[in-house]
């Protein structure tokens, strides 16, 4: 199927690794421009070396998300390469478990405050594409209660409900916004990956739970963020998109 992205331009946070950096590489793969950033100048450079590697046209910027001025900067900025801004995918978080007033304060401005600025900055970009699309990467924890409620759950919910009623709000534009909840997923270097090694008893525990046997890869994940992106799901606004292999058993409505 071709989901018509050749030519679109589209930013990704926190595209350096794990879902954010298949989904930026899937977007390359199907034609489009794509301007990441995250945290570690490293990765970065990195990960654009491996999109450009084929062709592809990647851009890339350090920055932690949490600074506002920082962030709004490096939208308009990636607009500017781009040439605009026709998809929007906020997928940076904390990953903050505990019940700290720390991780209170990181979850609410990084996983969404970092949302709500991102679109926020984009919005004027938005408005003058064919095909504009915002995508924001929620979790299953954030529509069921598991080891994760609080504040990584509380504002993973959040973007649901705020992505939603963007979808009513910018309808009119003809902008769509969706979200995806995934499952637990599973990449080196990832949060799965650290906890495989140092709380093993908690991911045989998590393994358990999915009657697939297994946790996701990035890709499988990316591939749900990139149709819900493109033209070819133009009818679809303000839906949350679960991929968790049957991990979840509430119906969702």
């Amino acid at each position: 199927m071709d989901l018509a992205l050749a030519g679109k331009r589209a930013i990704v946070t926190g595209g350096s690794k794990g879902i954010g950096r298949a989904v930026a590489s899937c977007l390359v793969r199907e034609g489009c421009q794509v301007s990441i950033c995250a945290r570690t100048a490293k990765e970065v450079d990195e990960t654009i070396s491996e999109l450009s590697g084929d062709g592809g046209k990647a851009y890339g910027s350090t920055l932690n998300v949490a600074d506002k001025a920082g962030l709004e900067n490096w939208v308009r900025d990636s607009a500017e390469r781009l040439g605009g801004i026709d998809i929007v995918v906020a997928n940076v978080s904390a990953l903050a478990i505990d019940n700290s007033e720390e991780a209170w304060r990181q979850e609410f401005e990084i996983d969404l405050m970092h949302t709500v600025r991102t679109v926020n900055a984009a919005m004027p970009f938005l408005e003058k594409s064919k095909a504009p699309s915002i995508v924001v990467i929620s979790s299953v924890s954030g529509r069921e209660i598991d080891f994760a409620a609080g504040p990584y759950g509380t504002m993973k919910a959040a973007l649901i409900h705020y992505a939603a009623g963007l979808a009513y709000q910018l309808a009119g534009k003809g902008i769509r916004v969706n979200t995806v909840s995934p499952g637990n997923t599973y990449f080196e270097g990832g949060v799965w990956h650290s906890i495989k090694d140092n709380n093993p008893d908690l991911f045989k525990q998590a393994l358990g739970l999915n009657p697939t046997g297994r946790m996701a890869m990035p890709e499988e994940i990316a591939r749900g963020v990139v149709f819900l992106a493109s033209p070819v799901s133009s009818f679809t606004t303000g839906t949350n998109l679960v991929i968790d292999g049957a991990l979840t058993r509430g119906v969702q409505y």
